[in-house]
């Protein structure tokens, strides 16, 4: 059996070998981040301030063109459609996606409310699988999966360039102001969110503001070996600003998401060191956590102030916030369940893959809900306590003051909100880039009645409407 066994490990290594060194047909996926500049680090110094007395955020979970369209129907419901909810579409000031949900993030943060109306035609009904290999035994697509992944760059994320952000840039994302919009990938090497943020590229020394939209979305939706993973490099020698304070970080790795920053304080320093990291291999952002709640979590950490990662300014004049989770989930699949035998081969590491994106995305939900918590309390006691006059200052004229006048609520919007044989209908539908229209409606109307059916979106459209 040893014997057996080593002949085989043996025989695959050999495989490999061949494979990695036959050249790769048509493989495009070199790096396209550039060096920071000085206008991207004015830019990223310069408070936003795009927080009003009200405000919406929301995450939108990965699940292919499915969680896309649940997200649009969420949105659409948040923007009063049908006239069964209140518009309040405006207070939506940020915006944190995974995978298939950052198809419908990045492209309402470019569009706005206008591109509600045409994100169904131009993006869900298009088959986005089209142009796609996904053939795993021809002995070209054998080649590509030895160097990384059966697609690259002249795949998805071309197509998503040429004709879903047409060539749009973060500099066109940051342009609107609002959303803020954050998409989020792993960064495979270190185990990681990434999120595709100014702070993290200023760790990289790097300028987002000239990268493609359609690079961070393809790494999102990197889905391993069907892709190919997304290639951005590091330029240490390029840097222009110091890294923020991470020993105090790397010093107390307690608890779940301070293990998680610990994690996230030592992959920045390793940016920094062209000993350590040259390149950052980015895949799937479900990998790390499917809700894209973690890249929150870290940022939070990291501001090193009561009120981080909103600006003075923002904690002042805010009073409610209410922040949406929209997972679009998968339930447990096969009937191995129901019998001895199973599962084969492919379904036990599918099964296993699910589990453990399941349980990162638990733990980080788990960890954001305790991080409101906490983080409205230190909201309050910095509010309360502030100069009176600095107050005035950052207030509106004529705005009212309490410094206790402050609610951060939680809420997760999925199927479970739906009756039993909508959501069923809903989670059956395969996570893939290529749905039918009627697919696609469905999951449209699955968002707009989850949304409408939320008593904490209720409440908030209560209290801002009086």
């Amino acid at each position: 059996m040893r014997s057996g066994v080593r002949r085989s490990r043996t025989l695959l290594a050999i495989a490999a070998g061949l494979l990695a060194g036959c050249a790769t047909p048509g493989f495009d996926n070199a790096p396209s981040n550039t060096p920071v500049t000085p206008a991207f680090v004015a830019q990223t110094a310069a408070p936003r301030d795009i927080v009003g007395r009200d405000v919406i955020g929301l995450s939108l979970s990965g699940g292919g063109l499915r969680a896309a369209a649940f997200g649009l129907g969420v949105l659409q419901a948040l923007a009063g459609e049908g006239g069964k909810t209140a518009d309040v579409f405006d207070d939506i000031s940020f915006i944190s996606s995974v995978s298939g949900g950052s198809l419908v993030a990045a492209y309402v943060g470019l569009y706005g409310r206008e591109g509600l109306q045409h994100f169904r035609e131009r993006v869900l009904l298009q088959d986005l699988e089209r142009d796609l290999r996904l053939n795993w035994f021809s002995p070209a697509n054998l080649q590509r999966l030895a160097a990384g992944g059966l697609n690259d760059r002249s795949n998805l994320a071309r197509r998503l360039d040429d004709e879903v952000f047409r060539g749009a840039t973060f500099a066109d994302l940051a342009r609107r102001n609002k959303p803020d919009v954050w998409i989020n990938a792993t960064d495979l090497y270190h185990r990681i969110p990434f999120p595709f943020t100014p702070p993290v590229f200023l760790a990289l020394c790097s300028d987002l503001s000239a990268l493609p939209v359609s690079e961070a979305v393809a790494a999102s939706m990197a889905v391993p070996l069907v892709f190919a993973p997304v290639v951005l490099r590091t330029y240490p020698e390029a840097c222009l600003t110091p890294l923020p304070p991470l020993q105090p970080h790397l010093d107390d790795p307690a608890g779940v998401a301070t293990d998680t920053v610990a994690s996230v304080a030592q992959a920045m320093r390793d940016y920094r060191d062209p000993a350590r990291v040259r390149y950052l291999k980015l895949a799937d952002g479900g990998l790390t956590d499917n809700q894209g709640l973690a890249s929150i979590l870290v940022a939070r950490a990291l501001s090193g102030t009561p009120h981080g990662p909103l600006t003075e300014a923002d904690a002042v004049r805010l009073r409610r916030m209410l922040f949406l989770i929209v997972d679009v989930g998968r339930a447990p699949a096969g009937d191995w369940v129901l019998q001895p035998q199973g599962p084969g081969g492919l379904e036990v590491g599918l099964a296993a893959a699910d589990a453990a994106i399941d349980s990162a995305t638990r733990l980080s939900a788990t960890a954001f809900r305790d991080m409101a918590r906490r983080w409205q309390q230190d909201l309050v006691r910095f509010r309360c306590g502030l100069d009176p006059e600095r107050v005035r200052a950052l207030l509106p004229p004529g705005e009212p003051w309490a410094c206790d006048d402050l609610r951060i609520v939680v809420e997760t919007l999925s199927p479970d909100a739906l009756a039993p044989a909508s959501a069923a209908r809903l989670r059956a539908m395969p996570t893939r880039l290529a749905l039918t229209a009627a697919q696609v409606d469905e999951a449209i109307a699955a968002g707009r009645d989850a949304a409408r059916s939320s008593r904490a979106l209720g409440r908030y459209t209560d209290f801002t409407t009086r």
